[in-house]
Protein backbone atom coordinates (compact mmCIF):
# COMPACT_ATOMS: atom_id res chain seq x y z
CA UNK A 1 0.00 0.00 0.00
CA UNK A 2 2.44 2.65 0.95
CA UNK A 3 4.46 2.04 -2.61
CA UNK A 4 1.17 3.28 -4.16
CA UNK A 5 2.01 6.37 -1.90
CA UNK A 6 5.58 6.71 -3.06
CA UNK A 7 4.65 6.03 -6.90
CA UNK A 8 2.29 9.10 -6.27
CA UNK A 9 -0.95 6.78 -7.01
CA UNK A 10 -2.92 8.67 -4.63
CA UNK A 11 -6.12 8.41 -5.57
CA UNK A 12 -5.89 4.47 -6.07
CA UNK A 13 -4.07 4.05 -2.59
CA UNK A 14 -7.25 6.04 -1.25
CA UNK A 15 -9.91 3.85 -3.38
CA UNK A 16 -8.59 0.88 -1.63
CA UNK A 17 -7.91 2.15 1.91
CA UNK A 18 -11.91 3.02 1.59
CA UNK A 19 -13.01 -0.03 0.27
CA UNK A 20 -10.51 -2.15 2.67
CA UNK A 21 -12.24 0.07 5.72
CA UNK A 22 -15.84 -0.99 4.06
CA UNK A 23 -14.86 -4.69 4.21
CA UNK A 24 -13.35 -4.94 7.54
CA UNK A 25 -16.55 -2.85 9.01
CA UNK A 26 -18.74 -5.11 7.03
CA UNK A 27 -17.11 -8.44 8.60
CA UNK A 28 -17.32 -6.95 12.12
CA UNK A 29 -20.82 -6.14 11.96
CA UNK A 30 -21.35 -9.96 10.88
CA UNK A 31 -20.03 -11.17 13.81
CA UNK A 32 -22.10 -8.77 16.51
CA UNK A 33 -25.28 -9.34 14.67
CA UNK A 34 -25.22 -13.20 14.50
CA UNK A 35 -23.75 -13.27 18.21
CA UNK A 36 -27.40 -11.21 19.21
CA UNK A 37 -28.69 -13.66 17.11
CA UNK A 38 -27.54 -16.11 19.53
CA UNK A 39 -28.44 -14.69 22.65
CA UNK A 40 -25.57 -12.48 23.47
CA UNK A 41 -25.76 -8.77 23.56
CA UNK A 42 -22.65 -7.71 24.29
CA UNK A 43 -21.36 -6.29 20.89
CA UNK A 44 -24.67 -4.52 20.81
CA UNK A 45 -24.26 -2.25 23.87
CA UNK A 46 -20.96 -1.79 23.51
CA UNK A 47 -22.10 0.00 20.17
CA UNK A 48 -20.33 -2.81 17.96
CA UNK A 49 -24.02 -3.76 16.05
CA UNK A 50 -23.07 -1.55 13.29
CA UNK A 51 -21.40 -0.71 10.13
CA UNK A 52 -20.52 2.52 10.86
CA UNK A 53 -15.85 2.26 10.52
CA UNK A 54 -15.40 4.55 13.55
CA UNK A 55 -17.01 1.83 15.87
CA UNK A 56 -14.81 -1.10 14.46
CA UNK A 57 -11.37 0.32 13.28
CA UNK A 58 -8.15 -0.02 15.04
CA UNK A 59 -5.58 2.72 14.21
CA UNK A 60 -3.17 0.64 14.72
CA UNK A 61 -4.96 -2.30 12.29
CA UNK A 62 -5.33 0.35 10.05
CA UNK A 63 -2.29 1.67 10.10
CA UNK A 64 -0.77 -1.77 9.36
CA UNK A 65 -2.84 -1.73 6.44
CA UNK A 66 -2.26 1.80 4.75
CA UNK A 67 1.49 0.73 5.41
CA UNK A 68 1.90 -2.83 4.22
CA UNK A 69 -1.47 -3.84 3.00
CA UNK A 70 -2.04 -6.32 6.13
CA UNK A 71 -4.12 -4.75 9.20
CA UNK A 72 -7.69 -5.61 11.07
CA UNK A 73 -9.92 -4.24 12.95
CA UNK A 74 -10.97 -4.42 16.64
CA UNK A 75 -12.36 -7.99 17.54
CA UNK A 76 -16.09 -7.93 18.42
CA UNK A 77 -16.61 -8.43 22.17
CA UNK A 78 -18.84 -11.73 23.22
CA UNK A 79 -20.40 -13.30 26.54
CA UNK A 80 -20.08 -17.19 25.76
CA UNK A 81 -22.45 -17.85 29.18
CA UNK A 82 -25.17 -15.69 26.96
CA UNK A 83 -25.20 -18.21 24.21
CA UNK A 84 -28.51 -20.06 23.48
CA UNK A 85 -26.66 -22.76 21.50
CA UNK A 86 -23.75 -24.72 21.81
CA UNK A 87 -23.09 -23.80 18.08
CA UNK A 88 -23.39 -20.33 18.48
CA UNK A 89 -19.58 -20.46 18.65
CA UNK A 90 -19.08 -21.47 15.43
CA UNK A 91 -21.72 -18.89 13.52
CA UNK A 92 -20.68 -16.24 15.14
CA UNK A 93 -16.71 -16.92 13.81
CA UNK A 94 -18.48 -17.86 10.23
CA UNK A 95 -20.40 -14.65 10.19
CA UNK A 96 -17.97 -12.38 9.57
CA UNK A 97 -16.52 -14.33 6.26
CA UNK A 98 -20.23 -14.98 5.40
CA UNK A 99 -20.99 -10.90 5.52
CA UNK A 100 -17.48 -10.68 3.35
CA UNK A 101 -18.84 -13.10 0.84
CA UNK A 102 -22.35 -11.55 0.67
CA UNK A 103 -21.13 -8.03 0.27
CA UNK A 104 -18.49 -9.29 -2.85
CA UNK A 105 -21.60 -10.91 -4.78
CA UNK A 106 -23.49 -7.72 -4.38
CA UNK A 107 -20.53 -5.87 -5.68
CA UNK A 108 -19.79 -8.53 -8.54
CA UNK A 109 -23.39 -8.02 -9.72
CA UNK A 110 -24.24 -4.66 -8.96
CA UNK A 111 -20.97 -3.69 -11.14
CA UNK A 112 -22.28 -5.98 -14.08
CA UNK A 113 -25.99 -5.12 -13.84
CA UNK A 114 -25.05 -1.37 -13.96
CA UNK A 115 -23.00 -1.77 -17.35
CA UNK A 116 -25.80 -3.89 -18.64
CA UNK A 117 -28.78 -1.82 -17.71
CA UNK A 118 -26.56 1.50 -17.53
CA UNK A 119 -27.23 2.23 -14.08
CA UNK A 120 -25.89 6.17 -13.60
CA UNK A 121 -22.83 6.35 -12.16
CA UNK A 122 -22.26 3.03 -11.62
CA UNK A 123 -21.42 2.78 -15.04
CA UNK A 124 -18.68 4.81 -15.06
CA UNK A 125 -15.48 3.49 -15.17
CA UNK A 126 -14.39 4.56 -11.45
CA UNK A 127 -17.51 3.01 -10.17
CA UNK A 128 -16.90 -0.10 -11.71
CA UNK A 129 -13.31 0.21 -10.82
CA UNK A 130 -14.32 0.69 -7.30
CA UNK A 131 -16.50 -2.13 -7.26
CA UNK A 132 -14.42 -4.80 -8.61
CA UNK A 133 -11.63 -4.19 -6.10
CA UNK A 134 -14.44 -3.99 -3.39
CA UNK A 135 -15.70 -7.30 -4.39
CA UNK A 136 -12.06 -9.32 -4.93
CA UNK A 137 -10.93 -7.39 -1.15
CA UNK A 138 -13.46 -8.94 0.39
CA UNK A 139 -13.41 -12.47 -1.07
CA UNK A 140 -9.83 -12.32 -0.04
CA UNK A 141 -10.80 -11.17 3.39
CA UNK A 142 -13.33 -14.03 3.41
CA UNK A 143 -11.03 -16.64 2.48
CA UNK A 144 -8.15 -14.80 4.80
CA UNK A 145 -10.38 -15.36 7.50
CA UNK A 146 -10.93 -18.95 7.22
CA UNK A 147 -7.58 -20.08 7.65
CA UNK A 148 -7.57 -21.90 10.85
CA UNK A 149 -4.27 -20.56 12.78
CA UNK A 150 -3.54 -17.58 15.04
CA UNK A 151 -7.00 -15.48 15.94
CA UNK A 152 -8.05 -15.91 12.37
CA UNK A 153 -11.76 -16.82 12.36
CA UNK A 154 -11.00 -20.40 10.94
CA UNK A 155 -9.47 -21.59 14.57
CA UNK A 156 -13.19 -20.82 16.05
CA UNK A 157 -14.72 -23.27 13.03
CA UNK A 158 -12.45 -25.86 12.48
CA UNK A 159 -13.22 -28.16 16.06
CA UNK A 160 -16.67 -27.89 15.27
CA UNK A 161 -14.96 -30.69 12.51
CA UNK A 162 -13.21 -32.89 14.63
CA UNK A 163 -13.31 -35.58 16.77
CA UNK A 164 -13.54 -33.95 20.51
CA UNK A 165 -10.18 -35.42 20.92
CA UNK A 166 -8.81 -33.79 18.00
CA UNK A 167 -10.56 -30.65 18.58
CA UNK A 168 -9.02 -30.63 21.78
CA UNK A 169 -5.35 -30.97 20.80
CA UNK A 170 -5.92 -28.76 17.91
CA UNK A 171 -6.90 -25.56 20.69
CA UNK A 172 -3.86 -26.56 22.80
CA UNK A 173 -1.51 -26.55 19.30
CA UNK A 174 -3.57 -23.67 18.34
CA UNK A 175 -3.09 -21.42 21.24
CA UNK A 176 0.77 -22.17 21.45
CA UNK A 177 1.67 -21.82 17.64
CA UNK A 178 -1.22 -20.20 15.88
CA UNK A 179 -0.24 -16.71 16.43
CA UNK A 180 3.15 -17.42 15.98
CA UNK A 181 2.93 -19.28 12.61
CA UNK A 182 0.46 -16.65 11.49
CA UNK A 183 2.42 -13.48 12.33
CA UNK A 184 5.73 -15.68 10.45
CA UNK A 185 3.65 -16.20 7.00
CA UNK A 186 3.19 -12.35 7.15
CA UNK A 187 6.34 -11.49 7.75
CA UNK A 188 7.30 -13.88 4.65
CA UNK A 189 4.63 -12.36 2.54
CA UNK A 190 5.87 -8.60 3.37
CA UNK A 191 9.46 -9.72 2.03
CA UNK A 192 7.96 -11.24 -1.55
CA UNK A 193 7.42 -14.84 -0.21
CA UNK A 194 4.13 -15.85 -2.03
CA UNK A 195 3.03 -17.62 1.06
CA UNK A 196 -0.56 -16.12 0.37
CA UNK A 197 -0.38 -16.33 -3.60
CA UNK A 198 -2.89 -19.02 -3.57
CA UNK A 199 -5.29 -16.88 -2.04
CA UNK A 200 -5.21 -14.18 -5.31
CA UNK A 201 -6.03 -17.21 -7.95
CA UNK A 202 -8.90 -18.53 -5.73
CA UNK A 203 -10.32 -15.81 -4.65
CA UNK A 204 -10.32 -15.24 -8.82
CA UNK A 205 -11.60 -18.61 -9.11
CA UNK A 206 -14.61 -17.73 -6.63
CA UNK A 207 -15.90 -14.53 -8.09
CA UNK A 208 -16.96 -16.27 -11.55
CA UNK A 209 -19.39 -18.23 -9.60
CA UNK A 210 -21.05 -15.20 -7.90
CA UNK A 211 -21.81 -13.93 -11.06
CA UNK A 212 -26.01 -14.44 -11.30
CA UNK A 213 -26.93 -11.41 -13.11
Amino acid sequence: MISLLMQGRYDLFIMLLIAIVISLSFHEFGHAWTAKMFGDNTAERMGRLTINPVAHIDPMGLLMVALIGFGYAKPVPTNPRNFNSKQASLWISAAGPGMNLVLAFVCINLQVAALEFQIGGLSGAGAQFFLQYLAFINIILMLFNLIPIGPLDGHYILPYFLTKNHAYKYVQWNAQYGSMIMFGCIALSMVGVPIFSFLMGFASHISTFLMVV
